[in-house]
């Protein structure tokens, strides 16, 4: 059994993972015994035995378990998930990038002064016969190590939970920016292509599948209308004004562990999306999750609104770490980014309300109507901030 050893770091550290993925499968996670969850666990190459364990976290795509293990009187806690094959299809190509990625990151720490790998990156635990992952019965399980003394948030609570989430992906990317050649694999393709998300919704619309389409014709009219701004970043990447980065491109709060005691973001979670892209998906979904008092499926969007102090504690945060590796037309699209990326999962939420809410996860009937009535309600208020973001944006790099 292998014992985690990196440096002069041992297994001593424990860790929580929360909200590892948020996209769409079954309501709820599955209840699994105790017996399934220990044999599944002692199919990975880590010393322990398993002792407790049940669902855990909120996430939208994958099944999750929190187990807790009797290791020789120390009790560490690992992740234990059911990756969802409907979404992630080539899981070698899914689990291959989360490996390079922390171990790329996790270089880079143990060169750093001050830096606490196990902590500050996800670890995955390898299984018996040395690979990332485990399939029984046509299933796919992986295992982190969780991150103790930490949480994660569904909302910002206060302006320095933006600021540091902020800069938790702007090092996340910094760390990333030499990941060497080959890039890394496509998990799910034009993720973040905009103007293939118009069409993709437009199909909905004219098969209307499930018959919804007249109940939601305001919400339409409006993504409809805002189409002709959707290449305005896939052209820039295609023509070189736009460099290809890796990106996380799920950039949410609660993909950032906050630590208990001082209230600094720790680890960026939720690496199944990391991929190329632009910095401008990451900036915009910041923005998106992180800049109002709102949940993002308010059935009453009347208080929906973009918060500009939370936009420039964000903006901040960003730019405090990645000021330098921007180029011009990044920095002049950072407000323009927060629009569009929350125009585009406004209009996912609502091409899966029409198709009968078959990807993301509902917990009432037309949830996910609200969402997307949430989310053009946001571009709504951007739209009529822009010009005051344009200048907070400015300030900080001045």
């Amino acid at each position: 059994m292998r014992i985690l050893n990196f440096g002069s770091l041992n297994i001593d550290h424990v860790y929580r993972v929360d909200h590892l993925v948020r996209l769409g499968e079954t309501m709820q996670t599955q209840q699994r015994s105790l017996q399934e969850l220990a044999e599944l666990f002692a199919r990975f190459d880590i010393s322990g035995r398993l002792i407790d364990g049940g669902p855990h976290g909120t996430g939208h795509i994958h099944d999750t378990y929190r187990v807790e293990v009797d290791a020789d009187g120390a009790s560490p806690s690992y992740v234990l998930q059911r990756v969802n094959r409907n979404i992630f299809k080539n899981i070698d190509h899914l689990m291959d990038n989360i490996c390079r990625v922390t171990d790329h990151i996790r270089g880079h720490l143990l060169r750093m002064n001050g830096h606490d790998p196990l902590r500050e990156c996800l670890t995955v635990i390898r299984s018996n016969d040395d690979a990332p992952y485990i399939e029984v019965n046509d299933e796919i399980w992986r295992l982190y190590v969780e991150i103790s003394g930490s949480r994660t948030f569904d909302r910002v609570r206060n302006v320095n939970h933006a600021y540091e989430a902020a800069s938790m992906f702007a090092s996340f990317a910094t760390l990333l920016a030499d990941l060497p050649d080959p890039p890394l694999h496509e998990t799910i393709p034009n993720f973040h292509d905009t103007p293939q998300r118009v069409a993709q919704l437009k199909g909905a619309i004219e098969s209307d599948s499930c018959g919804r389409a007249e109940s939601c014709r305001e919400e339409i009219d409006f993504a409809l209308g805002l189409e002709s701004m959707t290449d305005t970043i896939t052209s820039g990447l295609r023509n070189g004004s736009i460099p290809m980065r890796v990106t996380h491109n799920d950039t949410k709060f609660n993909n950032v562990m906050i630590d208990d005691q001082t209230g600094k973001g720790i680890c960026v979670l939720d690496l199944d999306t990391v991929m190329h892209g632009s910095a401008l998906y990451d900036f915009g979904d910041m923005v998106r999750s992180m800049s109002g008092e709102f949940e993002e499926n308010e059935e009453d969007q009347s208080g929906v609104a973009l918060d500009l102090d939370r936009y420039e504690q964000i903006v901040k945060g960003y730019l405090d770490i990645a000021h330098d590796v921007l180029v011009d037309r990044e920095v002049e699209l950072l407000p323009f980014s927060a629009k569009l990326i929350t125009y585009e999962i406004g209009i996912r939420f609502l091409k899966d309300y029409l198709d009968g809410d078959v990807y993301f996860k509902i917990g009432r009937p037309h949830e996910n109507l609200d969402r997307a009535r949430t989310q053009f309600a946001l571009v709504r208020s951007i739209i009529e901030k822009e010009d005051a973001m344009a200048a907070v944006t400015a300030r900080h790099m001045g």
